[in-house]
């Protein structure tokens, strides 16, 4: 087998970060899955950059991917494109749609994921929230029409609890990551690490002084960078850009 996975910060692993400081991810925790489940090594790929919107995931990301030949790709994006006043729901579907024709063309599976439901935790979250609900149910019949494979992780209840999140509230932390993985798996007919799914421990309702703090610490860079057209990935090249080969455990 030969996984490649293509996306944004979702995909990348940001939230999931290792001790070296590099980032894992439920793309990693896939690859590592599907090695154990088929119980040989399998080569996996990922050029995910955090940041990135639809279109440039697809410009700068689609074909590459490709041209390894892989056997099974995995897309998700126009979460970044959500966050932005003015979001054309239609025209992602719509780009949506020629990346799964392409992929199939090539003769690979492809699975579309959805990300996870971040909005709980965000101020004004339930305009986000709204796109979100749109986004999903038009990317759900979209693969039903095709008969893609479709990971729904924007509504699953589990993902929306602030434990599964990291301290920006966009990213997921571990457990969110792990969470993904067994959804993902699960979508692909693949069994998953019980763990995976395992509940997180309750974290209490952020105090006065933590919500100040947080908008400190994320929400005033984030507008920041919106304001002068920068982004979290700009100059970052993607993690894994060639196979490696994933040996399976045990």
């Amino acid at each position: 087998m030969r996984y490649v996975a293509i996306g944004d910060s979702f995909t990348e692993g940001v939230g999931d970060e290792l001790p070296d400081g590099s980032v894992r991810g439920w793309a990693d925790l896939v690859a590592q899955g599907l090695a154990d489940a088929i119980g040989e090594p399998i080569q996996y790929a990922n050029l995910a950059i955090r940041g990135r919107l639809l279109g440039p995931i697809v410009a700068e990301q689609l074909e590459p991917a490709l041209a390894l030949e892989p056997t099974l790709l995995s897309f998700n994006g126009g979460g970044n494109d959500m966050l932005r006043p003015g979001t054309d729901i239609p025209s992602i579907v719509a780009r949506t749609e020629s990346v799964l024709r392409r992929v199939l063309d090539a003769g690979t599976e492809p699975i579309l994921l959805a990300g996870a439901d971040p909005t709980a935790g965000l101020p004004r979250g339930a305009r986000v929230r709204a796109k979100g609900d749109a986004l999903t149910a038009a990317a759900g019949a979209l693969t039903e029409r095709l008969g893609v494979r479709f990971c729904d992780n924007w509504n699953d209840p589990v993902l929306r609890r602030r434990e599964y999140w990291s301290e920006d509230r966009l990213h997921l932390g571990p457990v969110g990551h792990h969470r993904v993985a067994w959804n993902v798996l699960r979508s692909l007919g693949r069994p998953a690490p019980a763990d995976w799914s395992i509940d997180a421990d309750p974290r209490p309702a952020p105090t006065r002084s933590e919500q100040l703090r947080y908008a400190r610490e994320h929400v005033l860079p984030w507008l920041g960078r919106r304001l002068t057209g920068r982004s979290s990935g700009d100059g970052r090249t993607a993690k894994h850009p060639r196979w490696e080969w994933i040996e399976p455990r045990g």
